[in-house]
């Protein structure tokens, strides 16, 4: 299997009501791969602001995606690549630090919906694991 690294929004498809897309999270997620703890903060996040979820569902998806994924912490080379990839590829910084993550472990797929699918940022491929 090629290493993956999973965008905030892959993980949040989880909780979606469109069965496709929760299944197909699922599926991947099932398979491992790696997120940042960048992708677990935004998460958390979206589930308490948006979704108005209770701390026990946070955690409930968090742990799960724990239990499948190895999670790798924010480094400041991470952040200096972000930087340099947001310039370049004209990307947001939060987007770019996910790519810059990824990068930072090898991963050769990044699955996301934010980025446009087939994207080449050297070795790492964009993929949107629902189109």
């Amino acid at each position: 299997m090629r290493p993956v690294f999973f965008d905030t929004n892959v993980v949040l498809y989880l909780l979606s009501a469109d069965e496709h897309k929760a299944n197909a999270a699922e599926a991947l997620l099932a398979e491992g791969g790696t997120v940042s703890v960048q992708v677990l903060n935004e998460a958390a996040s979206v589930c308490r602001g948006k979704l108005k979820l209770p701390w026990s569902e946070v955690h409930e998806l968090l742990d799960a995606v724990k239990a499948c994924c190895e999670v790798v912490p924010l480094s400041v080379a991470a952040h200096e690549r972000a930087l340099h990839l947001a310039e370049r590829y004209q990307l947001s910084l939060y987007d770019a630090l996910i790519c810059a993550s990824a990068q930072e472990v090898d991963a050769e797929v990044l699955y996301t919906e934010d980025l446009h699918d087939g994207l080449a940022l050297g070795r790492l491929q964009v993929r949107n694991p629902f189109s």
